[in-house]
């Protein structure tokens, strides 16, 4: 057990200690954040690989003071180093599907350039490498007793972390915040592409029980018409009819308490930063105007532990690098207040 009699929680943090400037070894901390630098299948604007090392190094300015779980750091929270044969084949496979994506984009015909058909297949392998080893990695850490969060990378990687969720829970539900469905079937010809992640899921991870989505404002007619012949299993709490039900007067209390209704007992939580309106997340891969604020995320968050259903695991997605560390400020911030509502709805009392 680490000794923190001499950590001193109001003084700058040091860098040599990890995320939060907080003391904490892998072993010795409750929160493991497995980053995952992949963004091969991005539809728009890259970076969300490299955005894991801005906000470490941004989680340093934090103050680790959260009145909703004051000492919940003192279970320690901990984040790998990123993964750099992850980062090198996402970097090379991102080269051949922008030129892929190029391709198709000018109305070309695949099957007429043995190329592009290479570069399509071995996307398709690199990402299914990518799922395995997220299964591999999350599946390990599960079984050693750790609570665990994904940091992306885009929202593609959260696939084989729900598949060893899995084996763990006979079933839970998946709570979405989102700028879009995320319910294309292999998009762009890519079987794991960042804009099927929920299909996928769905069809390949039958443990998940409900899919519940919020904030979704770009979406396609097959996507549609998916969520209205899912019988439920998914329910989308689209942008502008949220917006709507506020201008006719309800409150967010009304619309959150009602989505929590829809997730059963335990919930997993995943996090694509588009889902809060742009001016949050500006240089996130693919921004859409209106989305949340992050304190209407995190309310909501905190009403589902309050409620007595229980966070599983999570992910933060697409996190977007640009000109100044602004994204990387928001998603630290956010990264820190969702770990300590991960262990206050793990945990049964808080750290003296």
């Amino acid at each position: 057990m680490i000794d923190l009699s001499k950590f001193d929680v109001n003084e700058v943090a040091n860098r040599n200690n990890n995320i939060f400037g907080l003391p904490f070894s892998e072993e010795d901390a409750r929160v493991v954040i497995l980053p995952v630098p992949w963004e091969v299948t991005v539809s728009c604007n890259a970076g969300t690989a490299r955005a894991i090392e801005h906000i470490f190094k941004t989680s340093t300015q934090i103050d680790l003071f959260d009145p909703n779980m004051r000492r919940g750091w003192k279970k320690g929270f901990y984040m790998r180093e990123p993964d750099k044969k992850i980062l090198m084949k996402s970097d090379y496979l991102r080269k051949e599907a922008e030129l892929y994506i190029d391709f198709i984009a000018h109305g070309q015909d695949i099957n007429n350039n043995k190329f592009m058909l290479k570069s399509l297949k071995e996307i398709n392998e690199g990402s299914e490498m990518l799922n395995n080893w997220v299964y591999e990695q999350t599946k390990d850490l599960l079984n050693r007793g750790k609570l665990v969060g994904l940091l992306g990378g885009d929202h593609s990687v959260s696939l084989g972390y729900f598949k060893a969720l899995a084996e763990k829970y006979e079933s839970f539900g998946v709570l979405q915040i989102d700028a879009h469905c995320d319910l294309r079937k292999a998009y762009e010809k890519f079987n794991y592409s960042h804009a099927s992640i929920m299909y996928n899921a769905l069809n390949e991870v039958p443990a998940i029980e409900r899919l519940v989505q919020a904030g979704v404002r770009d979406y396609c007619e097959a996507e549609w018409n998916y969520i209205c012949n899912s019988n439920y299993k998914v329910v989308t709490y689209f942008d502008q009819q949220v917006k709507e039900r506020f201008f006719g007067g309800e409150n967010w209390k009304i619309i959150a308490d009602e989505m929590i209704q829809y997730l059963p007992d335990n919930v997993y939580f995943s996090f694509d930063i588009d889902g809060l309106d742009p001016k949050l997340c500006p240089n996130t891969g693919t921004p859409v105007p209106g989305g949340f604020q992050s304190d209407e995320v995190l309310y909501l968050l905190r009403k589902i532990i309050e409620s007595g259903k229980k966070l599983i695991g999570f992910d933060l997605v697409e996190v977007g690098v640009g000109e100044t560390n602004y994204d990387a400020v928001v998603a630290s911030r956010l990264l820190w207040k969702i770990c300590n509502l991960f262990v206050k709805s793990n945990c049964t009392d808080e750290p003296e």
